[in-house]
């Protein structure tokens, strides 16, 4: 047993060191354990932390292709390239990579033309309230708030809880009674199980994880990243691609 939980403890370290979030459930723990190993790992999770993040052109990526190139989405549809990100709105990392590298991306690439930018769903089980929160960014998406109701979870994801999500969707004016029956309701479950299914296939198991490729009318050929790179490591691969386009 002891054996086992160190092989456990080393490969959530790895997922640590990646800066991602990853599914315990995928590593064959419980949830139980799962808890226990993260309780032991508050110290080194801290320490990691500290690290510093991989140099430009590190980013972990490797050939891939999503056959659906759906979901909300920032940005010229006919820009040369797509990004598109599978997040988890109750992950660390997430937040680490909207608060700091995103707003990098947006300006120098999404905001130019150059990067259309979308977003998939990817909550993971031991996060207990990531789902509730992309329901709650789908139901605000039905009242045109997408973008505004996922950018404040994400950056509070400390808070996700229902007080918390019905605040935000009232400070958006929603309407509260078409956003309360959406949001306690399963009716966009299927589509956010048919995100995670097609980021299983593509070999994601963490969040946040990246499709980068050129934009094409079906499917989207490119590369996986992994973790929450700085934007150095994107920009290198943005521009290695838009290189190939030209």
């Amino acid at each position: 047993m002891k054996d086992c939980r160190v092989a456990c403890v080393w490969i959530v370290v790895a997922g640590l060191l990646l800066g991602a979030c990853g599914n315990a459930k995928a590593q064959g723990i419980t949830q139980q354990q799962a808890e226990e190993m993260l309780k032991e790992l508050r110290a080194i999770r801290q320490a990691l932390e500290r690290v510093t993040p991989p140099p430009p052109g590190q980013a972990q990526d490797k050939p891939v292709r999503l056959n659906n190139v759906v979901g909300y989405a920032l940005g010229r549809p006919d820009a040369p390239l797509t990004l598109v990100e599978f997040t988890d709105l109750q992950c660390p990392y997430c937040n680490r990579f909207s608060t700091t590298t995103f707003e990098q991306l947006k300006a120098a690439y999404i905001d130019t033309g150059k990067l259309r930018f979308i977003s998939r769903d990817f909550p993971l089980d031991f996060h207990q309230n990531a789902m509730p929160a992309a329901r709650a960014t789908r139901c605000a998406g039905e009242q045109g708030r997408f973008w505004e109701m996922r950018t404040a979870l994400v950056k509070n994801f400390k808070q996700l809880d229902a007080a918390f999500i019905a605040s935000t969707a009232q400070g958006l004016k929603l309407d509260m009674a078409a956003f309360g029956a959406c949001a306690s309701s399963t009716k966009h479950d299927a589509a956010i199980a048919q995100d995670m299914n097609e980021g299983r296939s593509v070999g994601i198991e963490g969040t946040p994880s990246f499709v980068l490729g050129r934009t094409a009318a079906q499917g989207l050929d490119g590369v996986l990243i992994v973790g929450a790179q700085p934007f150095g490591a994107f920009d290198v691969k943005i521009k290695e691609m838009l290189g190939q386009t030209r």
